[in-house]
């Protein structure tokens, strides 16, 4: 049979197309991809095109941040039966013919802590991270590791101060903290999940944060810098290698890091620091007042002119306060000159101070501003302020 003209064309075309396709040569399929550029090489340190880093603020840093293990004893279970003494001789008590043997048990956990005197080999930390430790062990960035002395803890404000020997340690400088601003850098240094020593960076997201300890002395710098267990301890810096806050805690709703991390600022830190250094412990004082924010309502109520300040609705009779002539009703706006946010920055500022110290109040009666000078007297049940 015939083809007719159209389909002899067609054929020879299909034939001529697939010679064409077999004489192609055959490229794996990663060869077809496009090749990206070569990296241009970093330019030299110093010149204008040099790209951002923290790497010298870290070399300067970093060695003055520590890991703590800390061992703590754990109380070991006893069976109920061993109280009874048909019992007791299987469990090696008195009346058994097996003599008692009691293995005690040990809890290891870990955290981190700042070198802030190299001379004397003073590292503050928090408390939660060392209370009920037997033996604290601190290991530096160069391998060593050194048995650590509780000087002393603060658990209301969560700080611990240890000492290590003081060879050849690098310690990292202290700012003050009420010069931070919303919006600074800070970079968070230290040993989470007893990784190591790790490195985030963030800002600062707020400033005098509270309500996350009962007792009232805090004062957090809120950072969106990864803060995360083991953390704790740590160092939180400014862009200049100076210690702001020591890292605290995280809220954390799905039990990881969510970008909402605490730190105690440098200004508490410093205080609870030279009372441990001091007395060993924490010796708070107080007014002896009974003291509250100031809200809307009571600006109207009282005819007050701003809400900056702590309102006094209590005078524990016999008190500082008292003595000083503060009367219920007088908004204290100032100490010692510093200007008082509300109740809890007035209470961290006083339950700080040491026990015998003088300081000036300032408070408004009346729509008059007036000054009182107070000695801080040692805090009772009678007030909270």
């Amino acid at each position: 049979m015939k083809r007719k003209p159209n389909q002899s064309k067609a054929w020879h075309l299909s034939i001529a197309l697939a010679a064409a396709l077999l004489a192609l040569p055959i490229v794996p399929a990663m060869a077809q991809q496009a090749v990206p550029p070569p990296i241009a090489p970093s330019a030299p340190a110093g010149s204008s095109n040099a790209l951002p880093t923290l790497a010298d603020l870290l070399d300067r840093t970093v060695p003055a941040v520590v890991s703590i293990a800390v061992r703590t004893p754990t109380p070991t279970q006893t069976n109920p039966l061993y109280n009874d003494p048909f019992f007791r001789r299987f469990f090696g008590g008195p009346g058994s013919q097996q003599p008692q043997t009691s293995q005690p048990r040990y809890q290891m956990s870990a955290g981190s802590g700042v070198i802030v005197d190299a001379g004397q080999g003073h590292v503050l930390t928090n408390h939660h991270v060392v209370a009920g430790g037997e033996q604290i062990a601190v290991t530096l960035t160069d391998g060593r590791v050194l048995d650590a002395e509780l000087v002393g803890s603060d658990e209301a404000t969560d700080i611990a101060v240890l000492r290590v020997p003081a060879e050849n340690l690098t310690e990292v400088a202290i700012r003050n903290s009420d010069e931070l601003r919303v919006g600074d850098y800070v970079v968070a240094i230290g040993n989470p999940f007893g990784l190591g020593q790790t490195v985030t960076s963030g800002i600062v997201s707020a400033l005098g944060r509270s309500g996350l300890n009962i007792e009232g002395y805090e004062d957090f710098i809120q950072t969106d810098a990864s803060i995360n267990p083991g953390n704790s301890g740590g160092a939180l810096i400014t862009l200049d290698g100076q210690l702001v806050g020591i890292n605290t805690a995280i809220l954390a709703p799905t039990g990881g890091n969510v970008g909402i991390g605490f730190a105690v600022p440098t200004t508490i830190a410093t205080a609870v620091m030279t009372q441990l250094l001091e007395n060993g412990e924490v010796r708070r004082g107080q007014l002896g007042v009974v003291i509250q924010d100031v809200t809307p309502d009571l600006v109207n109520a009282l005819g007050l002119q701003n809400t900056a300040g702590a309102l006094v609705s209590n005078v524990a009779p016999g008190s500082a306060a008292q003595e000083a002539g503060i009367q219920s009703g007088d908004l204290i706006t100032a100490v010692n000159g510093e200007a008082v946010d509300g109740s809890t920055d007035l209470r961290n500022r006083i339950g700080l101070t040491p026990l015998g110290q003088e300081v000036q109040l300032t408070f408004i009666r009346d729509g008059q501003e007036q000054n009182v000078n107070v000695t801080v007297s040692e805090a009772s049940p009678a007030g909270n302020g």
